[in-house]
């Protein structure tokens, strides 16, 4: 008797049919965000989102959902050119761990990253995705009525994300999945703030950049382009000054403490530190940061699970071999397999 005929009669005895499908498949979901229309820097409004689905769930299946969010310079539009990789994982994930849609979102602006929050100075991307781009994916896709049904998750820039939204809408995301996140900022942004290329740029140049918007080329500087993305997204003029932003210098290149404080005050330690309650003790937070970071995105990820471990979140700090980008998939993997064990 060969192979087929006998997993034609298991599934017969058994009661159940085997999937055709053996990998994993993908579709793009694209709209117009109403949050980002007339954003100050004009980036687009219409935004795509990758949504992988493992071939493990047939039709509308209910199942967890995995929100990822792209680090800085990242975008869900270089995912879905290179959608290979994020297909194999999602199969992956749902032969060793569990099967879940995944879906990575686009949270990218002109300044490189919105770091997936609101802000005057760049618009509200923390509603756009948690008011607009859940409800439509599911729409579309059935979760479980209980257990973990939504997991926010990223890495680096994205990792921060994961960890403000998680915070920003707590009854929304069961789970947080942090990887190398931004954070602990004193310790990892200060020394970048201040050097040269930050420190010496002249604040005509700023301002000219700032009225731009996305008008105008990046400068070549990276970190200089970084420290101009952290200040749109943390220091905002406010909302009767669209686009505008603080800047962390003066017209003498004197540091300016009041706006550094307001970047701190985005530091998703700081917020941690100051709100007892920012997480639910319903949630699972998985804090994690390689060994080898060469950002120090470990200190900050061990720092934000020492003020929360003895909290009534469920939360858990891991340190893998490796520098910031190394496996991220194999890393977010064990992130999943940690929420989903209890």
């Amino acid at each position: 008797m060969n192979r087929t005929l006998l997993v034609l009669l298991a599934s017969i005895y058994f009661g159940f049919v085997p999937h055709a499908r053996t990998a994993a498949t993908a579709e793009v979901l694209e709209f117009t965000s109403t949050n980002l229309e007339s954003n100050p820097l004009h980036d687009p409004a219409l935004r795509r989102a990758l949504i992988c689905v493992p071939s493990q769930l047939a039709g509308n299946t209910p199942a967890p959902i995995i929100y990822y969010l792209p680090g800085f310079g990242n975008s869900a539009e270089k995912f879905i050119k290179a959608k290979t990789n994020w297909l194999t994982f999602t199969e992956k994930l749902a032969k060793e761990v569990a099967p879940m849609r995944v879906v990575v979102i686009d949270g990218h602006n002109h300044w490189g990253c919105s770091q997936y929050v609101n802000s005057s100075a760049q618009g509200n991307y923390a509603d756009y995705i948690c008011d607009e781009l859940v409800s439509r994916v599911e729409a579309r896709y059935r979760i479980p009525t209980k257990g973990i049904r939504r997991i926010v998750a990223g890495h680096s820039s994205g990792g921060f994300g994961a960890l403000r939204l998680g915070i920003y809408k707590p009854h929304l995301f069961d789970a947080v999945i942090a990887l190398s996140p931004d954070s602990y900022f004193q310790v990892t942004h200060l020394p970048l703030v201040q050097i040269a290329a930050v420190s010496n740029a002249p604040l005509a140049e700023v301002r000219a950049l700032m009225a731009a918007g996305s008008a105008k080329p990046l400068p070549k500087n990276g970190d200089f382009v970084y420290a101009l993305a952290l200040c749109a997204d943390y220091a905002p003029v406010g909302p009767d000054h669209p686009g505008q932003f603080e800047w962390l210098y003066d017209e003498q290149h004197r540091f300016r403490p009041e706006i550094w404080q307001r970047v701190l005050d985005a530091d998703p330690l700081t917020i941690v530190q100051k709100n007892k309650n920012a997480f639910l003790p319903t949630q699972s937070i998985y804090l994690e940061g390689a060994a080898q970071d060469e950002y120090k995105a470990n200190i900050g990820a061990r720092a934000i699970y020492e003020v929360i471990k003895d909290r009534p979140a469920r939360s858990t700090f891991r340190e893998p071999l490796g520098h910031h980008s190394d496996h991220t998939f194999d890393r977010l993997q064990a992130g999943v397999a940690w929420i989903l064990t209890r």
